[in-house]
């Protein structure tokens, strides 16, 4: 496994989250645009943008579940091949970088008595051996 597999759940989590908030913006639109009632006759050429925002909203809705699903698929991968690695240090390692989504500098303190940089090497020849 490389590392662009490995970090594909990281990108699905920024996905997702940056979906999250532009579904939050939309349904703030949504909630804005139908509460501004003028009663002004309505010019022909407007269109109904409340309509608008509300498929956007279950279009991103549908997306956000779709990649939600990708992401459990994907934490399942990546946790049956570091529960294969036979080194638990690794095993640790890669868990805390590439599920729990720490920095090196977070991996280091957590494991205790390394350095990032020390961490990220022993998880790079790691890789690159198998």
């Amino acid at each position: 496994m490389t590392k662009k597999d490995l970090s594909q759940l990281y990108w699905l989590n920024r996905e997702i989250e940056e979906q999250q908030r532009r579904l939050a913006e939309f349904e703030a639109l949504a909630t804005n645009c139908a509460s501004r009632i003028t009663g002004l006759p309505h010019v022909r050429g407007v269109t109904d943008k409340l309509a608008a925002y509300t498929a956007e909203i279950a279009d991103l809705r549908v997306i956000i579940d779709l990649n939600l699903r990708k992401c459990f698929y994907e934490l399942n991968r990546l946790t049956r091949y570091i529960n294969g690695i036979d080194d638990s240090q690794i095993r640790q390692i890669l868990s805390l970088r590439y599920i729990n989504g720490l920095s090196w500098q977070q991996v280091a303190f957590t494991i205790g008595g390394n350095t990032a940089d020390s961490v990220k090497k022993a998880a790079y020849r790691f890789l690159e051996k198998n």
